[in-house]
């Protein structure tokens, strides 16, 4: 055992403190307790760091390897360490999206009218809520009985606060559940005991809907529905910077990738180019 192993605990609470998510700091301690026990009880030094990173990159896709090292570098940086954090790796900026992955405006009616027809009319609205506004799974909690009402729902994320407008058919939608449920204030979406909804239970429930399509299950997540939102948005108004304040990005090269299409569009662009002359 790392003889850094106790610091996890200070490490959890500096997290905390410092406002992450559920969800970061959930992950961040993972990846730390992953490099110690890597470690074991070999000294951290530069030479131990650089063999895992090697590690990662041998046993994870890049994407995945760089998102546990940004982890460990914070926790090294924690622990006075700071001096031998490494680099990500480097990525080429992907031109496209694979096919297989993207959620499609028709896979995303397919996906509504499944939950109507197993009459769940909450996961229904669910989907349909975080695909006309863009917002965060994690965020769903901000949609209330009083931001329906005004049409405006006030976010609060990792320390910052947005105004996020919801569509007057979507307050109409959810003015009807909220009359139904009988919920007179707070949050629109909760269990029947009136606690806040698990989010692995709502990711579950997504995926239950692809039985009912075609719709391959890699595709269905409520992160996707967020990434179906931002390629909408922009193929309409083509504004990258406005399209990551509605988002709550810091760095607009975060939206671009949110912005990505597909293979197939990709490969249209390229043919309407025109340029192969010969027959």
């Amino acid at each position: 055992m790392s003889e850094h192993t106790n610091k996890i605990p200070d490490f959890r609470k500096y997290l905390i403190e410092q406002e992450r998510s559920q969800y970061t700091i959930a992950k961040y301690i993972h990846d730390a307790k992953v490099f110690l026990e890597f470690a074991d009880k070999r000294t951290i030094n530069k030479e131990l760091v650089i063999d895992f990173k090697a590690f990662l990159g041998e046993r994870y896709a890049i994407s995945s390897a760089n998102s546990m090292l940004a982890a460990v570098n914070h926790f090294l940086k924690f622990i006075g360490l700071a001096e031998l954090r490494v680099k990500p790796f480097k990525i080429q900026r992907a031109l496209f999206v694979p096919e297989e992955k993207e959620l499609c405006r028709n896979e995303y009616l397919r996906l509504i009218e499944a939950a109507k027809q197993q009459k769940n009319e909450r996961l229904m609205l669910i989907v349909e809520t975080i695909c006309a506004t863009g917002i965060r799974i994690s965020e769903l909690k901000f949609i209330t009985v009083e931001s329906v009402g005004t049409g405006r729902a006030e976010i609060k994320c990792k320390g910052k606060f947005r105004t996020v407008f919801l569509p007057p058919q979507l307050c109409k939608l959810l003015n009807k559940y909220i009359k139904k449920q009988k919920i007179t204030a707070g949050a629109v979406f909760i269990t029947k005991n009136g606690k806040q909804l698990d989010r692995s239970n709502i990711w579950r429930d997504m995926k239950k809907l692809c039985s009912l399509t075609v719709v391959s299950p890699q595709k269905v997540f409520p992160h996707n529905l967020r990434h179906l939102f931002a390629r909408t948005y922009y193929s309409i108004e083509k504004d990258l910077s406005r399209l990551a304040d509605i988002l709550g990005h810091s760095n607009v090269n975060t939206t671009r990738i949110y912005t990505i299409e597909s293979g197939r569009t990709h490969a249209r662009q390229i043919e309407r180019l025109n340029l192969v002359i010969t027959t």
